[in-house]
C-alpha cells in the first residue's frame, strides 16, 4: 500500500498538468476576446447590426473580424462556442483540490492552531464556501446594484477581502490562499456556465426562430465577462502561491490577498485601456509596483510580532504511526543532520530567509506530518536536498524509504 503514495503523487501531477493546459486555453481566449472587443472600430460600410470591426495579422495571414452586439440578420452555418476551456479548467482545478487538500486534509487543509476540526468537517466547510460564494455573487449581480458596474465591483471587492480573512480563520495559510483562488475561479466558471453561455443560446434560439433577440442578454454576459477579466490575474497568483510561503505563511496573509486583487485591477486596466486605444496609463504600473513592495514588506513584518514558535506540539493522530515506528529515532537524527540547515524556523543555509515551502523539521510532529513528502522527495527520488548539498548517502535514503514503508505496513497489521 505504500506504493499508493507514489501513484497519488503522479495523479496529482497529471491533474495539475491538465489544469495548466486548460487554464492556458481559457485565459488565452478570454484575454484575446476582451482585447478584440475593446479594439473594435466603427466604420460606415459595416453591415446592418454590426457594432465594429478589426483587421488583424497573424501566422502569415490576415483576419477580418466583425462583431454584432445582438446577432447578425442570418444565422451562420457554423458557430464556434468558447465554453469547454472554462468548464475543464474548473473541473481539473476541483480535481486537484480533492487530491491535494481533501486527500491530505490533516496536513494541507487543517491547522489545529487555527481551528481544531476533523477532516470531514473541514471538507464540508470548503465545499459550502464555494457554493455559497457563487450564490452571493449572483444575487448581487441581479440586484439593483448590478446596474452600476463599478459600484458592484467595489462591493465584490469587499466580499473578496472578507473571504480572504475568513479562510485564514478556518484553514492553513496555504489552503486559505488556494481556496480564495478556487472561490474566485468558481465564480468565473459559473459565470460562463450559468449566465454567459445560456444567454448566448437564448439569442441564437431567437434568431433561428425569426424573433428579434433582446439586447439585455448580451449586456449581462458582457458584464460577467468584465468581472472575469479583472479576476483572472489574482486567481493565477493564488494558484501559484502555494509554492511561496512568504505569501501565504504570514500573519497578514489576508491583507496580502486583498492587495493582490488590487494589483489584478491595475494591471488589467493598463491592458484594457491600451487595447481600447485610450492611451497608455503608466500610473497603473507605478501603483502595481507600490502594491507589490507593500506585499513584500507585509511578508516580513509579522516575524517580529508573532512571538516564539510552539516546538512541543503533539503528533496528530493521523501521523502517529510514523513517529511510533522503530526506525523513527534514526530518521529524526538523519533529518536533523541533513535537512535542518534549511528546514528550520530560522534557516542557517546562506541565502535562505525562510524554510523552503514553509516546511520545518524541528520536532517529532513536524517530521511525522511530512512523512510522505520526505519519502517521495528524499527517499524514492533525489529531489531533496537540492544538488545533494548535504551529501546524503544512498544508505540514508534507503533508511527513509524503510521508515515510511514500515510505518504504513505496521498500520495495516
Amino acid at each position: 500500500m505504500y506504493e499508493y503514495a507514489i501513484a497519488w503523487e503522479w495523479l496529482a501531477f497529471a491533474a495539475r498538468w491538465f489544469h495548466v493546459i486548460t487554464a492556458i486555453a481559457w485565459i488565452g481566449s478570454s484575454f484575446y476576446f476582451i482585447a478584440l472587443d475593446l479594439g473594435l472600430v466603427k466604420r460606415p460600410h459595416l453591415p446592418p447590426g454590426a457594432y465594429g470591426e478589426e483587421w488583424q495579422v497573424h501566422g502569415g495571414g490576415f483576419y477580418h473580424i466583425q462583431k454584432y452586439l445582438v446577432a447578425p440578420a442570418q444565422m451562420p452555418e457554423h458557430l464556434t462556442w468558447f465554453k469547454y476551456e472554462s468548464y475543464f479548467t474548473w473541473l481539473s482545478g476541483f480535481l486537484m483540490l480533492c487530491i491535494v487538500y481533501y486527500g491530505g486534509a490533516d496536513l494541507f487543509l487543517i491547522d489545529r492552531h487555527v481551528l481544531d476540526i476533523s477532516a470531514p468537517v473541514a471538507i464540508l466547510m470548503s465545499l459550502a464556501s464555494l457554493a455559497v460564494g457563487w450564490v452571493v455573487y449572483d444575487l448581487l449581480c441581479k440586484s439593483p446594484l448590478g446596474k452600476n458596474t463599478w459600484g458592484l465591483m467595489a462591493v465584490l471587492y469587499a466580499v473578496m477581502v472578507f473571504m480572504a480573512w475568513g479562510y485564514t480563520q478556518l484553514f492553513t495559510g496555504r489552503a486559505a490562499f488556494l481556496h480564495l483562488g478556487a472561490f474566485t475561479a468558481t465564480i468565473m466558471s459559473a459565470n460562463v456556465f450559468m449566465v454567459i453561455i445560456p444567454n448566448q443560446k437564448i439569442v441564437v434560439a431567437d434568431l433561428i426562430a425569426g424573433r428579434t433577440p433582446d439586447p439585455k442578454y448580451g449586456q449581462i454576459a458582457k458584464q460577467r465577462s468584465l468581472h472575469n477579466n479583472y479576476l483572472t490575474l489574482p486567481v493565477i497568483f493564488f494558484m501559484l502561491s502555494n509554492h511561496y510561503p512568504l505569501a501565504f505563511g504570514t500573519a497578514y496573509n489576508w491583507v496580502i490577498a486583498a492587495l493582490v486583487f488590487l494589483m489584478g485591477v491595475t494591471i488589467r486596466h493598463w491592458f484594457n485601456t491600451t487595447h481600447a486605444r485610450k492611451g497608455r496609463p503608466t500610473w497603473t504600473w507605478i501603483a502595481t509596483v507600490i502594491l507589490f513592495i507593500l506585499i513584500m514588506w507585509l511578508s516580513t513584518v509579522p516575524k517580529a510580532l508573532t512571538g516564539e514558535r510552539d516546538t512541543t506540539a503533539a503528533v496528530a493522530p493521523a501521523f502517529q504511526q510514523f513517529a511510533g515506528d522503530p526506525h523513527f529515532p534514526a530518521v529524526k537524527e538523519l533529518i536533523s543532520t541533513r535537512c535542518s540547515m534549511c528546514h528550520a524556523a530560522e534557516p542557517v543555509y546562506e541565502g535562505l530567509a525562510r524554510p523552503p515551502n514553509g516546511v520545518i523539521f524541528e520536532n517529532d510532529a513536524e517530521i511525522a506530518a511530512h512523512a510522505r513528502e520526505i519519502y517521495i522527495q528524499a527517499g524514492r527520488s533525489h529531489a531533496m536536498p537540492p544538488g545533494n548539498v548535504t551529501d546524503i548517502t544512498q544508505d540514508e535514503r534507503k533508511l527513509l524509504v524503510t521508515w515510511f514503508e514500515s510505518a504504513v505496513e505496521g498500520k495495516q497489521q
